[in-house]
């Protein structure tokens, strides 16, 4: 099962920014060679720049966070799953988690095809997909 790792995030989402890294760099005033460092997975940022970061891209600065700590990642994921049954089962019931993001049942039926591929692990990566999903929505839109 493929699993989001911290430095793919990030490159794509600068990738699909439109950023280079030097651009990216100056947003969080830090330098190229980190950025570039931090995309081939060799350095780890610190609480303070994962949120500049986040900014910077328009991500959500707790799952990137998480990203971060990969360890920790996998085992909340492994841990909600094995409890819960299937991450699909598990954010259906989770009303609180649905209604606190307002998801439409367009973006439901949507999420459902998501889970269909069998690649999300929590709750928590539907909503990732959703978060995506709007911003290229509004992107597009403009």
């Amino acid at each position: 099962m493929a699993t989001r790792k911290f430095e793919h995030v990030i490159r794509d989402r600068r990738r699909q920014l439109g950023l280079t890294q030097e651009h990216l760099a100056r947003k969080i005033n830090s330098s190229a060679s980190y950025i570039s460092n931090l995309e081939a997975g060799k350095r780890t940022p610190s609480r303070q720049l994962t949120a500049k970061l986040a900014d910077a891209l328009d991500l959500d600065s707790h799952d990137l966070l998480l990203l971060t700590i990969p360890k920790i990642t996998s085992f909340l994921s492994d841990t909600k799953n094995s409890q819960d049954g299937s991450a699909w089962d598990s954010f259906l019931k989770d009303d609180a988690l649905r209604t606190s993001y307002e998801i439409t049942e367009d973006e439901l039926s949507m999420l459902s095809k998501v889970a269909m591929m069998g690649e999300v692990r929590s709750s928590h990566d539907f909503i990732f997909v959703l978060k995506s999903i709007r911003q290229a929505s509004r992107r597009w839109l403009r």
